[in-house]
C-alpha cells in the first residue's frame, strides 16, 4: 500500500503545468457516475419460479426522469475524449509519429483491461457449463455482467476514426459537428415515422459530435469565458424544454424500456441539447477547477482513480452480480416494490455493499489497466524476426490494426446483438469469442513489433 501511495504521489507530482487536469477530473466523474446509476436505479427480484430477475427501475419513477437531465454523463465523457485524443494525436505526431502507431497505444489501453473481463466471463460460463448450470441462466449473468461492453463499441469506432475526423475539424472547425447535429435530426425523424433502421446512424453521428466539440474545446474555440459558455448553457437548457415539453422526446434521457422514441440508444436530438449545456457548464466551471486541482490531495485523487477507471467500469456490474448472488445464497436479499420507502432506504447499503464487492474485483484487475497505460510498444523477444519484418510495413501494419479493431468490434457488437437467455457454451457468441480474441492478438501482435524508427508514447 505505501509503494502505491508513493507511486501515485510521484506520479501526481511529475503532471506537466500544461495539464488540463479538469479534463482528467471530469472523465473520473462521468464514469463514477454511470457506474452510481446502474447500481441505484437497477429493480432485482424473483419471478414466480423464484429465479432472480433484474430489470430498470425507471419506469416506475417518472418523478426521476428531469433528473436524468443531470446525471447523463455520457456526453460529458465523450467530449472530454476528444479533448484528450486531440492531445495525444497531436503530440505524437509532433514527435514524428505515425497514425498507426497512435491507435495500436490506444488499442492496448482499452482492449489488455476488457480482454480480462472477456476471459474471465469465457471461463466461468464454461465452468458453469461443465457442472450441469442452465445454459440459458448462465447466458443471462454473462449478458449483466457484459453490460458495460456496449459502450466500447462505439467508443473503439471513434477512435479509429479519429484521425480523419480531427483532420476535418481542423480545415472546417464547428461546422463538422452542425453537420453531424443534423445527420442526427434526419435519424430521428426516420424513427420517429417508423424506419428505425435509418436512425441507427445516430450510434456514431451523435457522439462523434460529442467528440469533435472536444476538439474545439482543445483548439481554443470553445474558451472558458461566460459569453461563449453562458449561450451554450441557456440554449441547451432551452432545446432540450422545447423537445420534450411541447415535441416527441421523453423527458429522460436514459432508456425507459416501452418508451416510443429513446434518447441515448441512439443518441437524439433531445440528448445532444443535454450536452450543449453541459458543455456551457464545463466551461464556466473550468477556471475555477483547474485552480482547486493545483492542490496536490484533490489532484492525487484524481490521479489514482483514472488509474483503474477502466477497471472501475468494466467490473461494476460484476461486483452487483456478485453481491446479489451473495444476499440470496444467505437468504438476506431485500426485494422491495420499486419506488416504495423501502426500496429508496435500501439505496445505500446496496451502495456500500457494492463498492466492497468492487474493491477486491479493482485490486486484482486494475494492475492490468495500470501497466496498459504505462507500458511503452517494445519488441518482444518470442516473436520471430520473419513476421517482425512483414509487420514492419506501413501497409501492413495499418490494414492489420483496422482488422484488429474490427475483429473486437463486431465481437462486441455481437454479444450485444444476442438475446440475453440464448444459450451458448461461453456465455457470449462462440463466433464472437473467436473474433474479439483473434482481433486483440492481431493488435497485441503489431504493438509487440513496433517499427525502430517510431515513437510509440
Amino acid at each position: 500500500m505505501g509503494a502505491a501511495l508513493r507511486g501515485l504521489r510521484r506520479l501526481a507530482e511529475q503532471t506537466p503545468p500544461s495539464r488540463e487536469r479538469f479534463a482528467d477530473l471530469l472523465r473520473g466523474l462521468s464514469i463514477l457516475a454511470v457506474v452510481l446509476g446502474h447500481w441505484l436505479v437497477t429493480v432485482v427480484g424473483y419471478d414466480r419460479h423464484r429465479e432472480l430477475v433484474g430489470r430498470s427501475a425507471l419506469p416506475d419513477l417518472a418523478w426521476a426522469h428531469p433528473l436524468t437531465w443531470v446525471f447523463q454523463v455520457l456526453p460529458v465523457f465523450y467530449f472530454v475524449g476528444g479533448y484528450a485524443n486531440a492531445v495525444s494525436l497531436s503530440r505524437h505526431r509532433g514527435r514524428g509519429g505515425h497514425t498507426t502507431e497512435w491507435l495500436l497505444n490506444r488499442s492496448g489501453r482499452l482492449i489488455r483491461p476488457t480482454t480480462a473481463l472477456v476471459l474471465v466471463m469465457a471461463g466461468g460460463a464454461l465452468a458453469a457449463h461443465l457442472t450441469g448450470a442452465d445454459p440459458a441462466r448462465v447466458r443471462l449473468v454473462v449478458w449483466f455482467a457484459s453490460i458495460p461492453l456496449w459502450f466500447l463499441v462505439v467508443y473503439l469506432i471513434v477512435i479509429v476514426l479519429t484521425p480523419p475526423m480531427y483532420a476535418l475539424h481542423r480545415r472546417y472547425g464547428l461546422r463538422v459537428p452542425l453537420v453531424l447535429v443534423c445527420l442526427v435530426a434526419a435519424g430521428d425523424v426516420a424513427r420517429l415515422l417508423g424506419a428505425e433502421s435509418w436512425g441507427v446512424g445516430n450510434y456514431l453521428f451523435g457522439w462523434l459530435a460529442v467528440h469533435q466539440m472536444g476538439f474545439a474545446w482543445r483548439d481554443g474555440l470553445l474558451p472558458a469565458r461566460p459569453r461563449a459558455a453562458v449561450p451554450m448553457l441557456l440554449g441547451g437548457i432551452s432545446a432540450l424544454l422545447l423537445l420534450t415539453l411541447a415535441g416527441p422526446y421523453p423527458i429522460s434521457m436514459i432508456n425507459v424500456p416501452g418508451e416510443r422514441l429513446h434518447n441515448m440508444s441512439p443518441p437524439s436530438l433531445a440528448l445532444l441539447a443535454v450536452a450543449a449545456s453541459q458543455f456551457g457548464a464545463i466551461l464556466l466551471l473550468r477556471d475555477r477547477a483547474e485552480r482547486w486541482l493545483r492542490g496536490p490531495r484533490p489532484w492525487m485523487t484524481v490521479v489514482a482513480v483514472n488509474a483503474v477507471i477502466l477497471t472501475i467500469f468494466l467490473w461494476h456490474v460484476t461486483a452487483a452480480i456478485l453481491v446479489t448472488f451473495l444476499l440470496n445464497l444467505a437468504g438476506a436479499l431485500p426485494t422491495p416494490a420499486a419506488g416504495s420507502a423501502g426500496w429508496l432506504a435500501w439505496r445505500i447499503p446496496l451502495l456500500i455493499l457494492c463498492v466492497c464487492g468492487l474493491l477486491p474485483l479493482v485490486a486484482i484487475f486494475g494492475p492490468i489497466e495500470v501497466r496498459s497505460a504505462r507500458r511503452p510498444a517494445t519488441r518482444r523477444p518470442w516473436i520471430p524476426a520473419g513476421p517482425a519484418r512483414a509487420a514492419n510495413h506501413p501497409a501492413a501494419r495499418l490494414v492489420l490494426a483496422l482488422a484488429g479493431f474490427a475483429g473486437v468490434v463486431s465481437a462486441l457488437l455481437g454479444n450485444s446483438l444476442l438475446p440475453s437467455t440464448s444459450p451458448t457454451v461461453f456465455g457470449l457468441p462462440t463466433a464472437a469469442l473467436i473474433a474479439y480474441l483473434a482481433g486483440a492478438a492481431v493488435l497485441r501482435f503489431l504493438r509487440s513489433t513496433p517499427p525502430a524508427d517510431v515513437p510509440h508514447r
